[in-house]
């Protein structure tokens, strides 16, 4: 089943390794295949990765959009190690992650970390 997608102006996406930019009005389209598809808005940067569970988040998504998993495996286990360090709380979550992830299901992964960001900004603040 083709996935919908809807890009307001200017909205870029990663679809398999190209970024595709919208032009200046909204546009709806279908994606059909395996690419792996992301939203700008989901999308870290080595620069904006500067937390531990952004750091993690950004590791799980270059597995996704390289699908090659064992290249960042090592790297994702010290990030994990790292964040739980200092967030045990987080266990759960990430337990769920690895799963995910040695399931092949980086996507999902991904969906499963984002929350953590919110979790993480708050405790950053008090």
């Amino acid at each position: 089943m083709p996935l919908r997608v809807e890009l307001k102006p200017f909205e870029r996406i990663v679809i398999g390794q190209s970024v595709i930019t919208n032009s200046d009005s909204r546009t709806t389209f279908l994606i059909d295949g395996d690419a792996p598809i992301l939203r700008e808005k989901d999308i870290l940067t080595a620069e904006t990765a500067n937390t531990p569970v952004k750091r993690v988040y950004l590791c799980v998504q270059m597995m996704y959009l390289q699908n090659d998993i064992p290249a960042y495996q090592e790297l994702y286990l010290g990030f994990i190690k790292e964040l739980l360090e200092a967030v045990p709380s987080f266990r759960d979550t990430i337990e769920a992650t690895s799963n995910l992830i040695l399931s092949g299901q980086l996507y999902k992964a991904l969906r499963e970390i984002r929350p953590l960001i919110k979790r993480e900004e708050e405790l950053l603040q008090r």
